[in-house]
């Protein structure tokens, strides 16, 4: 499994380093990292022990390599560090849309693919894989149960779906938060306290889903009484033009985008 290396720390490759520093997964002398532009997190598990770009030679003692790197840059960094792997590596990508078997050509090695959450760097990820081979899926498992859920899927193809529900999750519901804000605002709240109410509000309200294991519709209703104040705004969120079809129109949009990128 290790020494594991990751191209590219980024805010996601950030926020995988700051999981694995939290949950003590994996020791940072067993991490190389390679970025030219490292991030806080890159700097910090380089100050931890880790080692932040390597030469050349040393990637060859690389197990695992987290191809992390932005989409629209992995074919440049298979070109440029696949001849430095040593036989053995194992290529797990976080690359949206970019499919397995092209990365598989492009380094000559098996791949897990997998699309994780910034939450991973609080232990709270959620992160969809998909790998062919039960041994390279199991490699790709054992980097992200440390941070959070894993979900197993059965067809590559469902990975397009996984980014637009889960990978571009969050920002949808960071969105919600900031109209959620701004309408408490409107409503006459001053806007740090709309903002603090907001926050705290959704917050809980995650977390109660969370830990509680009910089911979101069960608890909605627990919280709606008849003919009261939350019905009638569930009745604008829930209506014709609401929630269901602009979630269903995003998650299309998004999907459709993922299978741009990957050609």
């Amino acid at each position: 499994m290790t020494p594991i290396l990751m191209l590219g720390a980024g805010r996601m490759g950030g926020a995988i380093l700051e999981g694995w520093a939290r949950t003590e997964a994996y020791p940072p002398a067993e991490l190389m990292i390679v970025d030219p532009q490292p991030s806080e997190a890159a700097l910090a598990a380089e100050r931890a022990g880790a080692r932040l770009n390597p030469p050349a030679a040393e990637l060859a003692a690389a197990h695992t390599v987290l191809l992390a790197v932005k989409p629209q840059l992995w074919r440049e960094a298979a070109a440029q560090y696949a001849p430095s792997l040593g036989p053995d590596a194992v290529i797990v990508s976080i690359a949206a849309g970019v499919g397995s078997q092209a990365i598989a050509r492009a380094f000559g090695r098996p791949v897990a693919r997998v699309m994780p959450t910034t939450a991973a760097a609080i232990g709270l990820g959620a992160a969809s894989l998909y790998a062919d081979d039960p041994d390279i899926r199991a490699r790709g498992r054992a980097l992200f149960e440390p941070l959070g859920i894993v979900v197993d899927l059965a067809d590559e193809n469902q990975m397009h779906a996984a980014t637009a529900v889960s990978g571009s999750g969050p920002a949808y519901l960071y969105a919600f938060v900031e109209a959620l804000e701004a309408a408490g605002a409107a409503a006459g709240l001053p806007p740090r306290d709309a903002n603090r109410l907001a926050r705290a509000t959704i917050a809980g309200a995650a977390a109660l889903l969370a830990q509680s294991g009910a089911e979101p519709q069960d608890l909605r209703r627990q919280v709606t009484s008849p003919g009261g104040t939350t019905e009638a705004a569930l009745n604008v969120l829930l209506g014709e033009h609401g929630l269901p079809p602009l979630l269903r129109e995003a998650v299309a949009k998004a999907l459709r985008r993922s299978k741009e990128l990957g050609g």
